[in-house]
Order: C-alpha cells, then structure tokens, then sequence
C-alpha cells in the first residue's frame, strides 16, 4: 500500500486530494496548521488516515511531521505541496507583511517540504512530488502579485528538481489550475478572477493530481499539468504568442468592468 503526505490538507483542495487517494486505497497524511479540522477529516476518512500539525513556513516541523508520518506509513511515496494563501487587490494596497506571507508559505513552504522529504523519498519503493502550481504562473497577474509571483517561483522549482532528482528516480510535477471554488477565492479583488469565473472544483484538482501520481515516467511525461479546457489553452497560447500577444491577452482578462 503506497501513502500520500498532503500539507494544507485540511480543507479545499488539500482535502479533496486526501479524500480521493484515500479511496484508492492509500495511507494518507492530513497535515495543517489548523490541526482540528485535519482530525476531523482523517476521522471521516477512517483507517489509513492520519492527521498532523504543520506549519509550512517551519521546516523544523517539516522534519518532524515527515518523520512521524512515515514511521506510521512505512515510507514515503507521494509528497504534495498543496498549503498555499492567497490575497488579492492593488499591489500598493495590500500591506507588505501580507506579500511576505505569500512568499513565506507559497514559496517557502514548497521549499521546505521538497528538501526535507528528500531523505525519505530517496529510500522509497517509489517516490514522486506534485506540487500546486497555478494558471497565474502562465503570465503574471496585476491585482494577484505576489499570489502569481509564488506560483512562477513554484513552476520554477517543479522544473529544475524535476530535473535535478531524475538520478534518484524521483518525478517532481505539478498542476496548474485556474481559479477553483475554494474559500480561497471568495470575497477576492481581482479582476481576472471576475473575467474569467471560477469554474473548476476542488475534485476536479484532485483528479488530476491523482493522474500526475499514476502518470508514468517517461521522456513524453510533462512536468507540468494546465487543469480545465481555460488554463491549456492560454498555456498553449503563451508558448507559441509572441510577448506582446500575452501581455495584450492578460491587458484584457485582467480589465475591470
């Protein structure tokens, strides 16, 4: 029996990933910094369930979940970075400390949990990190930019890891939705959110994050992942438009009414 470690498990996407994986017959870890709504799902979920703190931003806790985890599952097969926050509005308007903590768990979290799972994974039976990326890592997004910035940064990381740990046997992917029907989103202020509607599910994220994990590893499998018939058209487009194109694309998506 394979497991699965899901940081920002809890809720939204995170817990629809750890219900799907669950009822395929994995060991899942439920970790989140809010850690009575992780027991709360692992205890839904049942046996092969197992919740626990984590604070992304912290890599001691990183240590420690993933050591706690793994003793219980028997080793580690599947990381998802999945914890991540998101604010919205002018640039100049969102306080600084508010960018800082976009940086701290978007970036910092997916760093931390990538170089502290990397012991574990390097003595697995197999072993494979997806992370969440984003359409906002398609072309940078005015009212989301430190959101979007996190994401261009998570893309970067997926890609030169991907790379980098293809000596230990070891897939890092991702997948980039759009905007999921999530609490994340609610009362947002951002234009291209208003534009483009929010259309994808929380399932629909997991389903796909279930096919990056049973993908095989071949030369044809991509690194990364656009999530709804929107996102792959607009990361087909960015790789073939010229500059001027994609920013006149996003001019126009991200135009308040």
């Amino acid at each position: 029996m394979q497991s699965i470690f899901i940081s920002g498990a809890a809720q939204g996407i995170g817990a629809a990933i750890a219900t799907l994986f669950h009822q395929q017959g994995y060991k899942v870890g439920i970790y989140d910094i809010n850690i009575s709504q992780a027991e709360q799902l692992a205890q839904q979920l049942g046996n092969n369930a197992k919740a626990g703190l984590l604070d992304v931003s912290d890599y001691a806790q990183w240590q420690a979940a993933l050591t706690e985890f793994t003793a219980w599952a028997g080793e580690l097969n599947i990381l998802v970075n999945n914890a991540g926050i998101l604010y919205s509005g002018a640039f100049a308007n969102t306080d600084i400390q508010s960018h800082h903590r976009t940086v701290d768990i978007n970036i910092k979290g997916v760093l931390n949990g990538c170089h502290a799972a990397l012991p574990f994974l390097k003595t697995a039976s197999f072993a494979r990190v997806i992370n969440l990326s984003s359409a906002s890592a398609i072309y940078g997004q005015p009212d989301l930019v430190s959101y979007s910035a996190s994401k261009f940064a998570v893309r970067g990381i997926t890609e030169a890891l991907d790379i980098e740990w293809k000596k230990y046997g070891i897939r890092v992917l991702d997948v980039m939705p759009l905007f999921v029907q999530t609490a994340m989103v609610k009362n947002m202020d951002a234009a291209s959110i208003d534009n483009m509607g929010v259309h994808l599910t929380a399932s629909d994220v997991a389903k796909d994050v279930y096919s990056r994990a049973k993908a095989k590893d071949t030369l044809f499998t991509a690194t990364h992942l656009p999530v709804g018939l929107k996102t792959k058209v607009l990361f087909g487009l960015s790789s073939v438009s010229p500059q001027f194109v994609n920013r006149l694309s996003n001019l126009l998506i991200a135009r308040r009414k």
